[in-house]
């Protein structure tokens, strides 16, 4: 396949993804050393949707994101050392060691989360985007929420009010094909996502989640014409996680073959063939890239190793909403 893109944006795609699938790999080996604790929800396999998406926004946006949000994070700027600080439950985490895994959070970035409920940032997402648009700002507010949130109340709440108040929300669905341990056509009646939006006024696409190239092209295009009318755009992004729902999953409910066979579309792999086919990179450059990667990865766990846990005497602090300090 052809592939329609300059040298350096082929090196910062394949250095964004490989960043996320060392962190996550790296992840679940300290899981299972027990220095990350609670839940685990790893990306691999799905890097090009999180990098894509991520690169077409801009920095003043706002992102919300699911409990699979390492990535996202990651490639919005929150530091590796950071991440894994936090998913260690260290006072130097990005949400102070509050949150874990599932909880990613900065204020900075505009980065809002990390939500362990199901469709949980959907609402929020409006609400962001109900703010900019009473205070007269002109961005778009990115929602990330995976298949099975399409099945929950707050989904279609959610696209309702953004269309009836004309909202500027770019609505991501990260179909992976698996709502936990459900096959996307066993738990609705209409498999073909795209179908949902229209209902409520709200134009949908789907694009292939597996490249990354293609990602970023429809995202930056959707986010364009959400920051232009100030409505609500719906993305389909069909990918496929490589490993279980969580850490805590038997995977039952697929096949290794099934597994297998989409990693074959490795994202990460395609964009690789596709760059060193078109001359764009090298082998020694893909070699730099990996290094610099496991470099920073090995800081991070340091980072979080090397912190400190909360101190007892500041375990109240921001439970009640009074509480400012």
């Amino acid at each position: 396949m052809s592939i329609d893109i300059s040298r350096d944006d082929a090196l910062d795609l394949l250095s964004q993804m490989l960043r996320i699938r060392r962190l996550e790999e790296e992840s679940a080996e300290l899981y299972s050393q027990q220095k990350i604790r609670g839940f685990l929800h790893l990306y691999i396999g799905e890097e090009a949707v999180g990098v894509g998406a991520m690169r077409a926004l801009r920095d003043d946006d706002n992102v919300v994101a699911t409990y699979r949000e390492h990535g996202h994070a990651l490639v919005r700027g929150i530091p590796a050392g950071e991440i894994m600080a936090e998913m260690y439950g260290k006072a130097n985490g990005c949400s102070g060691g509050r949150g874990g895994s599932m909880h990613l959070f900065s204020l900075e970035r505009r980065f809002y989360g990390g939500h362990a409920i199901v469709g949980g940032g959907l609402p929020i997402a409006v609400g962001l985007a109900l703010a900019d648009k009473m205070k007269g700002e002109s961005r778009v507010t990115a929602c990330f929420f995976g298949d099975g949130a399409t099945d929950e109340g707050e989904f279609h709440e959610a696209l309702n009010l953004a269309a009836l108040w004309k909202l500027p929300v770019l609505f991501l669905c990260e179909n992976n094909r698996y709502a936990m341990g459900t096959a996307f056509d066993r738990h609705v009646s209409d498999d073909d996502i795209v179908n949902n939006p229209p209902a409520y006024g709200v134009h949908s696409e789907t694009v292939d989640g597996m490249d990354v190239v293609a990602v970023e092209r429809v995202v930056h295009n959707a986010a364009e014409s959400v920051r232009e009318t100030g409505e609500p755009r719906f993305v389909e992004l069909r990918t496929y996680r490589f490993r279980a729902h969580s850490m805590y999953d038997a995977e039952l409910y697929r096949s290794k073959a099934e597994v297998e066979e989409w990693k074959k579309l490795d994202p990460i792999e395609q964009l690789k063939e596709r760059a060193l086919g078109a001359t764009l990179i090298t082998g020694a450059d893909i070699e730099t890239i990996e290094q610099e990667v496991a470099r920073e990865i090995e800081e991070a766990v340091q980072f979080a190793e090397e912190g400190e846990w909360e101190s007892i005497d500041d375990l109240a602090r921001h439970t009640y909403a009074r509480d400012l300090s």
